[in-house]
């Protein structure tokens, strides 16, 4: 058994790997650190955990952790790191973009790798420390990855995705309240998106041109999941671009192509991608379709984890989904 950090487990991301934690087999929760909530229960920030932990939040963290998982806002995880060194040998994996970015990869002597399996299996299983991916850009890189890597990326590429009100945090905001997204959708930072940087280096990894990606966020009326839809010229048949993906993703354990148009609630709940190709005159549509707070965000923070510790890739991630 190993034992495991949280720092931030009272928002989405930290509730979901609590949730995960608690059922792995190989990984025991050592402490849930929060500023706000310690000595309370973690059933006082998750509900759904009465019955399932007596585990409180605590106010200290324990240095030697196996591994600790950063669940915190956008530029906090390098602060906090300065503030509470952990031990040498302890694992690090941020769900933060802190590090996801080539110029942002080294602290403090340790290289963040990149956290998308898909890409960087490899790399992930002998690293000290993870850069999780962004739940739109894990969405967008798994539907461009298998273009990028043969050369097929040279044209314009329309993205144009929608994503449920997790998204945005636990945190209150005028678009996230109810009254205001409930019957309702709207875009945000058309084509600025923070996420854009990080899709552009796995994108251009394999050393070939990409072309311009144009990248228009939608927010959804929902709570959970990523639909994403993204189009560029293809010059190949609807048959050479399935063979193209399924040589790519042949060896991936929760990256499958549906041969049947697909829905959000195939995937919410689940550490599952799933993808869909349509040609349409010269145009490839590939749709793809990821729970936010898992395969976007907590899932696959455990799932490089598994990996950086040799234990099945799949190990507390095999997750049902909802489907009616």
């Amino acid at each position: 058994m190993i034992k495991t950090g949280i720092i931030g487990g009272s928002g989405y991301t930290g509730g979901e790997l609590i949730r995960i934690l608690l059922n792995h087999p190989h990984a025991e929760i050592d402490f849930v650190y929060s500023t706000t909530r310690a000595g309370k229960p973690i059933s006082s920030a998750h509900p759904d955990l009465l019955g399932m932990t007596d585990l409180q939040f605590s106010g200290e963290i324990n240095p030697n952790v196996d591994v600790v998982f950063l669940c915190l806002g956008h530029g906090n995880s390098k602060a906090f790191l300065n503030e509470n060194p952990f031990s040498a040998s302890t694992k690090i994996i941020d769900l933060s973009n802190d590090f996801r970015l080539q110029a942002d990869s080294m602290f403090n002597g340790k290289r963040f790798i990149y956290g998308l399996p898909e890409l960087n299996k490899s790399a992930i299983q002998s690293a000290e420390a993870i850069a999780n991916p962004g739940c739109f850009a894990t969405a967008i890189q798994l539907a461009l990855l298998p273009l990028a890597k043969a050369d097929l990326l040279n044209h314009e590429i329309h993205v144009n995705a929608v994503t449920g009100s997790t998204g945005a945090g636990v945190g209150l905001s005028a678009t996230s309240h109810f009254s205001w997204r409930n019957n309702n959708v709207s875009w945000y930072k058309p084509f600025t998106h923070q996420h854009l940087g990080e899709i552009g280096e796995s994108l251009k990894s394999f050393g070939n041109a990409v072309g311009k990606l144009m990248f228009l966020p939608n927010r959804g009326n929902f709570t959970r999941g990523i639909l994403a839809t993204s189009y560029t010229q293809f010059e190949g048949s609807l048959d050479d671009a399935k063979k193209l993906y399924a040589a790519f993703y042949k060896d991936a354990v929760f990256t499958h192509m549906s041969e049947e148009e697909i829905n959000l609630k195939q995937v919410v709940n689940t550490n599952q991608c799933h993808i869909h190709l349509h040609k349409h005159e010269d145009l490839l549509l590939v749709t793809s379709a990821i729970d936010n707070l898992l395969k976007g965000a907590s899932g696959q923070a455990v799932q490089n984890m598994n990996l950086m510790f040799g234990f099945p890739e799949t190990e507390g991630l095999l997750l049902k989904a909802g489907v009616f």
